[in-house]
Formats: structure tokens, sequence, C-alpha cells
């Protein structure tokens, strides 16, 4: 068996059982009660975005040749990252499968979907890591995305701390989550006579989807979080 694709296999297991062992080492709020898988499944998330976001940022920190050419260059340390992520999104994937009702999850089965498909190529092929790990770059807004749920589940929407987080939510949802999709699409275009037509088709219709998809999330961070509080208080002060 290829390594890539063990390691594969043992991110899935670690995952799972991380899944499962949230609750011995996280006490699960009163409010959070009515729903503790999603509880379990929202820090297991929070957990991979805090990984594989260091683990993106330090691959190009201790190889900056990988910046130079994100087709063919890359170390084990960074292909190793991309079977670890991939194993996490196979685990999300069951995970809500399993535990979920579809139309509850369609949109992030559907995210997994394309992630995995475009991970899983690089993985086989050893190529595109580079890319790979800028895609991954965005999990370092994840962590505050995730963070976001885990207060909204603890009822804390009124803290210092979430109010806090949701600036920094937002201000690196646009650097590492929009900017960086907009220059791997710039950089897919510039590259195209150097990608296989069906590597390039994979990934174009990749990034498609999850422009869209990234720009209905920000409109929804924006309204609940900033315009909505906005309303609030302009109403608070009318009374």
């Amino acid at each position: 068996m290829d390594s890539g694709v063990l390691l594969v296999a043992v991110s899935f297991v670690s995952f799972h059982l991380l899944n499962r062992s949230v609750d011995r080492f996280i006490s699960t709020p009163q409010s959070a009660l009515r729903n503790p898988w999603k509880w379990r499944n929202i820090w297991t998330s929070f957990v991979h975005s805090l990984l594989t976001g260091s683990w993106a940022l330090l691959g190009f920190y201790l190889h900056p040749e990988m910046a130079e050419d994100l087709i063919s260059t890359h170390s084990p340390f960074s292909h190793s990252l991309v079977a670890v992520s991939i194993g996490y999104f196979l685990h999300d994937f069951v995970d809500m499968i399993l535990n979920q009702k579809l139309h509850q999850s369609w949109e992030l089965l559907f995210h997994h979907t394309v992630v995995i498909t475009c991970f899983g190529i690089a993985l086989l092929l050893h190529r595109y890591v580079g890319f790979s790990l800028v895609a991954l770059l965005v999990e370092i807004n994840s962590i505050f995305l995730h963070l976001r749920q885990i207060l909204r589940m603890a009822n804390l929407q009124l803290s210092t701390v979430y109010r806090l987080n949701s600036i920094i939510n937002l201000g690196t949802y646009v650097v590492f989550r929009i900017n960086t999709l907009a220059w791997m699409t710039r950089w897919l275009v510039l590259n195209r006579d150097n990608i296989p037509l069906l590597t390039y088709t994979v990934g174009s219709v990749g990034l498609a989807i999850m422009t869209l998809m990234n720009i209905v999330l920000f409109y929804r961070l924006l309204r609940s979080d900033f315009l909505k509080a906005s309303r609030d208080g302009c109403r608070d002060k009318e009374k």
C-alpha cells in the first residue's frame, strides 16, 4: 500500500477517535446538550483547522522553494499534510452522512467531495502538492470560523470573546479565504499550458464552486454578526 494512502487511513481513524473522545476532555455546556453530535463535530473540525493551517504555513516556511513551483516541487512533510487532510474530510463526510439529515448537510458534503477529489489527485500523482498547501491556508480562517460556532453553541454570542473572534474571523476570511481562492484561480489560468486538460477542468470547476460557496458564507457571516447587530443596536436606541 502506498504510504500516502496508508496515512489517509491512519488520519481517518485518528479523527474518528478524537471525535469519540471530545466529551472526555471538554465538558458539553447545557446549551449544547440538545445536539451533542454537532458539539463533537465542531471541536473535531476545529482541531483539524488548527493542525492543518499551522502545518501549511510551516510547510512553506521550511521549504520556500515549493512556492516557486506548486506543481512538481514538494517535500514528504507537505505530501503527508495532504494525506492527513484527506483523512479528516473522509471522516467528516461519513460522520455527517450517519448523523445529519441530507438537507442540512448537502452543501458541506458537496464541498468535501470537491476537496477529496482535488487533494486525491495531488496525493496519488505526487503533483500539485504545493497548490494543495495553498488551498489549506484557508484553514487559518476556519480556526476562527469553528470557534465562532463553538461560542454560539455555548450561548456566548454576547461575550467580548465572541465579538473579538467575529472581527478576527471576518478579517482572516478576506485574507486567507477570499484572497487565497482568487490567487489560486489566477494561478490556474496563468499555468493552463502546464496542466493536463482533465486536471485543469477538475481544478477550475472545484475553484468556481468553492468561490461561490464562500461568497454566500461571507454574506451570511456579515449579516449575522455585523448587520443584524447593527440593526438591533438601532432599535435599542429608538426604544
